[in-house]
């Protein structure tokens, strides 16, 4: 009711200045067109200001309820964004890692074939790249684990944002965070085992190496041929 008012007695104030600013001039003098299209320009334009400046509430407010739903569906839209972000990363960072760990297996399985067939030089430019790749393996492994964290903690945001959805009526919003978060950790997994399938055949190649080296240790002393085994391969990793 108070907007309404302030409309009228805008108005009427326009309509007392107007009448005032055509009585000041001579009646006499009557140059309708020029005077008359300014001065209803003028107030023209003062009733647009006007108009412009009273708040006007709308026709249809929102609820608190209705508010907090839209809230909860974006921080679900956000929480979703998040996990997608983080799930690309993760799956990006254990195949990188699962990649480094096979080439580490060849090259330390060429390593093992050519015992006895290399010369000192040789062997030793051998390990050295594998001892490179060893330090890649772990630099792939601690981006992997870093990565993994962050992904779980994208996995709880959107499961809290799930749940406050649900409570606040946001059930389509509750329902596809839900959904993504299944087929997020349906990838993870599909990745891991790529990983977990190259912790396996590292596992092995490494057994598969002490046998080989004490086999060739064996050997050496057998024939008083022994040679000197690198010492820093010898090492654990």
């Amino acid at each position: 009711m108070a907007a309404p008012r302030r409309l009228i007695v805008c108005l009427n104030i326009l309509r007392s200045s107007a009448r005032a600013l055509m009585s000041s001039r001579k009646p006499a003098v009557h140059k309708p067109g020029k005077l008359t299209s300014i001065l209803y320009t003028s107030v023209a334009s003062l009733s647009v200001g006007a108009l412009c400046a009273i708040p006007f509430r709308q026709a249809e407010t929102l609820s608190h309820d209705a508010l907090i739903r839209r809230a909860a569906s974006l921080a679900t839209d956000s929480s979703s964004t998040f996990l997608s972000q983080t799930t690309l990363a993760l799956i990006d960072a254990i195949t990188e890692y699962s990649k480094a760990v096979h080439v580490l297996i060849a090259l330390q399985k060429r390593y093992l074939e050519s015992l006895g067939k290399l010369t000192p030089a040789e062997e030793d430019q051998i390990w050295q790249v594998i001892i490179g790749q060893r330090a890649q393996v772990n630099e792939r492994q601690d981006e992997f684990h870093r990565f993994e964290s962050t992904w779980m903690s994208a996995v709880k945001l959107c499961e809290t944002a799930a749940e406050a959805a649900y409570a606040s009526g946001a059930d389509h919003a509750s329902v596809t965070v839900r959904t993504n978060i299944q087929v997020a950790r349906s990838q993870v997994e599909e990745a891991q085992k790529l990983s977990a399938d190259a912790d396996k055949k590292l596992a092995a190649a490494k057994v598969m190496e002490v046998k080989r080296m004490a086999q060739h240790a064996t050997a050496s002393r057998s024939n008083d041929d022994e040679e000197d085994v690198p010492e820093a391969y010898l090492r654990e990793d």
